[in-house]
């Protein structure tokens, strides 16, 4: 075993939602870590932003990494931690800074800054880097970057990246009142945690030289940096939580699988090589290498993580879909009335409707009908089914036909005799079963007709064609009164 085993870290702030590029960032410090005996991910909840932090949120940002199969008790995972219990040690490593000459105290106002400087955006000009001044309430504490050549960041993703020190000012690590910034309570928590991979996405590649600066500056080696491409939406533009769906919760909750998310996840930036793209986890994560991520921006195209849930919940077995299906059949969240439901009747149209869902919220469109004691009728279905001199006359005759008690309710001899029945009326049986399925599901489009016809059962079947034949018979009334 190497005598430097890897240790990742992810490092949320809980300020919201879980974002899906959290999300990815996550799966690839998960999968580095789990490559070797002794790798750890590390959980680190940087919850020092208190005006924004909410416990629910990291609670959220718990569960939601357990529902990817990042979890507690897995002996590669380590943490949570919280940065607020470290405040105390990224006080002292201020201090520290400050008494070996690496940091000094500065006075100077936002407002006296920018009089000093002709734009006021090049930012602070270094006005008290030698004027000594001892600490005091309200005099902030800024890192003394070294002066002439540039940092290096060695990125595993982007090479080589160099940072001219002209161009980064001396920036502040503690505030007036002594708490630090973010930029130092993160390179302490790093260091005191052994983090000797930092796997983070794109935009915080601007904050590397400050953070490199202070892990030499506490005669520490620098992790190797790697940071991820950006994720995009159709439009080339950063996902964005104000415009976009963004949210690892929303997509669980519409009934994606999160094999299918990780897997999905996985492919955002980096490939197993050849043309596979439908692996699971056992299979990806052995195969990952953080050198082998691109560089370019990634999109997330929510068509194919559709279509990729598809795929997954294709190949659960039945049992299995049935059970993914509970969260949606329960009492709180199903349509129909709790005595309704029959787990039985449910079980034998399962298959029928698992090739066809693609998310499994789906799930209810697709089976209210055997448990509503009405249909709920899409008025446009209706419209387009239920067109004059069609619907009366195909429902009409399917409720006879129907009505024959030697006819067995087997979904092949009902498609016999609505075949029969669409040929009196000289119609296929394409045209001919809409009226029938609107007046019994409610929609033009759903399950196979007669498979769901017979599972319904000979009564409730004719039951709703003649509340359909009422309904088009109530609207001719109206439509004559009206003349």
């Amino acid at each position: 075993m190497a005598d430097n085993p890897i240790r990742t870290r992810f490092a949320p702030s809980p300020t919201g939602m879980f974002h899906v590029g959290g999300a990815r960032s996550a799966l690839f410090n998960w999968a580095l870590a789990r490559q070797s005996p002794e790798g750890r991910f590390v959980l680190r909840i940087e919850d020092t932003d208190t005006a924004r932090n909410r416990p629910e949120w990291t609670e959220g940002i718990i569960r939601a990494l357990a529902w990817l199969g990042i979890e507690e008790g897995d002996p590669h995972f380590e943490g949570p931690y919280f940065q607020s219990a470290y405040a105390e040690q990224h006080r002292q490593t201020a201090e520290q800074l400050y008494k070996e000459g690496n940091a000094y105290y500065c006075d100077c106002t936002r407002e006296q800054v920018q009089q000093r400087r002709d734009d006021p955006h090049l930012g602070y000009d270094g006005f008290c880097r030698d004027r000594g001044l001892e600490p005091a309430e309200g005099r902030a504490l800024r890192f003394r970057v070294p002066e002439g050549g540039p940092t290096v960041v060695d990125d595993l993703i982007r090479g080589r990246v160099e940072f001219d020190h002209d161009a980064i000012e001396d920036f502040v690590i503690a505030r007036g009142d002594g708490s630090p910034l973010f930029v130092l309570a993160n390179v302490v928590d790093d260091v005191e945690m052994r983090i000797n991979q930092v796997i983070r996405g794109e935009e915080h590649l601007s904050n590397t030289p400050k953070q490199q600066l202070l892990w030499q500056a506490l005669g520490q080696h620098p992790p190797a940096w790697a940071h991820l491409p950006v994720i995009v939406n159709e439009k080339r533009q950063k996902l964005s939580k104000r415009r976009d769906k963004v949210a690892l919760e929303s997509y669980q909750d519409e009934g994606y699988l999160p094999e299918a998310m990780v897997n999905y996840l996985m492919l955002l930036g980096w490939g197993p090589g050849g043309d596979r793209e439908i692996m699971p986890w056992e299979e990806m994560e052995p195969l990952f290498r953080i050198s082998d991520v691109n560089s370019s921006s990634a999109f997330f195209d929510e068509k194919k993580l559709r279509a990729f849930n598809g795929e997954y919940i294709r190949a659960l077995s039945v049992a299995e879909f049935v059970r993914r299906c509970q969260p949606w059949l329960e009492p709180e969240v199903a349509p129909w009335p709790a005595e309704n439901f029959d787990p039985d009747l449910f079980a034998a149209i399962a298959p029928l409707a698992q090739s066809r869902v693609a998310v499994l919220s789906e799930i209810i469109p697709n089976v209210d009908f055997l448990f509503l004691d009405r249909p709920v009728l899409d008025q446009q279905s209706w419209n387009k089914a239920m067109k004059p001199g069609v619907g009366e006359h195909v429902l009409t005759a399917a409720l006879d036909a129907f009505a024959d008690p030697h006819l067995s309710w087997r979904a092949a001899d009902l498609k016999a005799v609505l075949e029969e029945v669409g040929a009196q009326q000289g119609m296929k049986l394409g045209k001919a079963q809409a009226p029938v399925r609107v007046a019994v599901t409610g929609r033009t489009v759903g399950l196979p007709l007669f498979e769901s016809l017979e599972l319904l059962g000979r009564e409730a079947v004719q039951e709703r064609l003649r509340a359909a034949l009422a309904r088009l018979a109530a609207a001719e009334t109206a439509g004559d009164a009206q003349e």
